[in-house]
C-alpha cells in the first residue's frame, strides 16, 4: 500500500483537541471532513462510533486506531493526530492513547482497509517509531515517520 498517496500534511494534527473519547472521535472525523471526501459528516461519525461500541479501537503502546466502513466515502481516507498528554481510550493495555490514526473506507471494499490497518500496526510495533511520532512537532515530521 502506498502510504504517501493516503497521507498529506493537511490530514495530520500535532495536538488533537478533546478530553473524552467521543470528542476525540468527533475532532478526527472533522479533520477527515476537511479532505472533502466525506459526503455526510453525521453518517461518518455514526459509523466510527458504532464500531467503537462493539469493541474499543484503543490498542496498546499508546495507540488508538478508530475506524469504520461507510458508503459516505468512495475510497479509503486517513488522518493522523497526536494527543501528547494522552486520553483514556479503553486501550487493551489500560494505558492512555496518544497516537490516533483514523480511517474510513467504503462498505464494498475491504482489501485496502485491512491492508492499511495491518501496515500501520506493523509500523507502530517499533518503539522507536512511536517515540519519533510523540517527539514530532510538525505534520511533516509526523509524516516522515510513516513515509520516510
Amino acid at each position: 500500500m502506498n502510504l504517501k498517496k493516503l497521507l498529506a500534511p493537511k490530514m495530520v494534527l500535532t495536538e488533537l483537541a478533546g478530553s473524552t473519547k467521543e470528542e476525540v472521535i468527533e475532532n478526527l472525523v472533522d479533520l477527515l471532513m476537511e479532505s472533502g471526501k466525506i459526503k455526510d459528516r453525521e453518517v461518518a461519525l455514526a459509523c466510527i462510533l458504532a464500531r467503537e461500541q462493539k469493541m474499543s479501537t484503543g490498542m496498546q503502546n499508546e495507540i488508538a486506531i478508530p475506524h469504520g466502513k461507510s458508503d459516505t466515502v468512495d475510497e479509503l481516507i486517513v488522518c493522523i493526530a497526536l494527543k501528547k498528554e494522552g486520553i483514556d481510550f479503553e486501550s487493551l493495555d489500560g494505558m492512555p492513547s496518544k497516537i490516533f490514526i483514523m480511517t474510513i473506507s467504503p462498505l464494498n471494499r475491504s482489501g485496502p482497509h485491512v491492508q492499511f490497518l495491518a501496515e500501520i500496526s506493523q509500523l507502530l510495533k517499533e518503539e522507536e517509531k512511536r517515540e519519533q511520532l510523540l517527539a514530532a512537532e510538525t505534520a511533516e515530521e509526523i509524516l516522515k515517520v510513516f513515509i520516510g
